[in-house]
């Protein structure tokens, strides 16, 4: 981690300092607003909910999308398995003859 930078990003109004690596600070900046606009939408108009609650319905939102994205991965990836073994007989079968 010794190639860490400080870089400082604003979520819900508040600033914080991370470390990050040179080539990951535009990921890094972009996460930051992507987080940023879903704890805003979290939050929605109640200004007085607690951080901390908004931060986990954030997290939790985010952690089942990428659940679901792992799931339809897992979908896709088998399908295609699926797909080029049943090419791969078919290949097979033309090559025999």
């Amino acid at each position: 981690m010794s190639g860490n930078e400080p870089a400082s990003v604003r979520i819900l109004d508040r600033e914080y300092t991370v470390g990050v690596e040179p080539g990951e600070r535009e990921g890094l900046m972009a996460a930051a607003k992507l987080l940023d606009t879903r704890m805003r939408e979290v939050r929605g108009a109640n200004r007085m909910a607690a951080i901390d609650r908004v931060a986990v319905l954030a997290a939790l939102n985010f952690a089942h999308e990428l659940q679901q994205l792992r799931d339809e991965t897992e979908r896709r990836d088998t399908e295609i398995t699926r797909t080029l073994g049943e090419l791969q007989r078919k290949l097979d079968a033309l090559l025999d003859a």
